[in-house]
């Protein structure tokens, strides 16, 4: 008989995943009644942990985004900026404005404009976020924080809270505005 073989190494040992949830740095996992709310229905905080920062930069930039454009959206059903090209006469309604100013020329300036930012603020911020330098959405604007870290730690999470309510509202306020046809209040 053959000889048996011998004990053949040692299982691997099991993989710890990455759990953003316990991670007490990233705040915003408590849904509107202050309860835990651990969404991450596609698992990619575990499965991608070196880009978790980036992913919480992604949302909080995209937030951010999401609460000026519902402002503007509402506001420009109220409001214009001088100039013909601009007025209630020229565009009467708001969700027509990207269009008529893409043929005008403005929106190619936005462009532009934003992607200067990226260029000058966007992509060294995120390499100091990626070195260590820098939290995710710090751009070391504190005038208006709070000076302790429970403080701010509510602040970040308001910030999160609302920029996901304005993302979903954005689609709602557009969606609204074509179905309808109809600006501010969107019925």
């Amino acid at each position: 008989p053959p000889p048996a073989p011998g004990p053949g190494p040692p299982p691997p040992a099991a993989v710890e995943r990455y759990n953003i949830f316990e991670d007490s740095k990233y705040v915003g996992n408590s849904d509107f009644r202050g309860k835990r709310f651990d969404f991450d229905p596609l698992g990619l905080a575990a499965a991608y942990p070196p880009f978790v920062p980036w992913f919480r930069e992604c949302e909080l930039r995209h937030g951010r985004t999401a609460m000026i454009a519902v402002l503007g959206f509402v506001a420009t059903d109220f409001m214009r900026i001088p100039g013909d090209m601009y007025s209630f006469d020229a565009i009467p309604k708001t969700i027509d404005i990207h269009d008529a100013l893409l043929k005008t020329g403005p929106m190619y300036q936005l462009l532009l404009w934003i992607g200067l930012w990226d260029l000058l603020v966007t992509a060294p911020a995120t390499k100091a976020m990626g070195d260590g330098f820098r939290e995710p959405g710090d751009y070391g604007w504190r005038w208006f924080a709070p000076a302790s870290k429970d403080g701010f730690d509510t602040k970040r999470d308001a910030e999160l809270k609302n920029g996901r309510l304005a993302m979903i509202a954005l689609g709602g306020i557009a969606t609204q505005s074509i179905i309808t046809g109809h600006g501010f209040p969107y019925v």
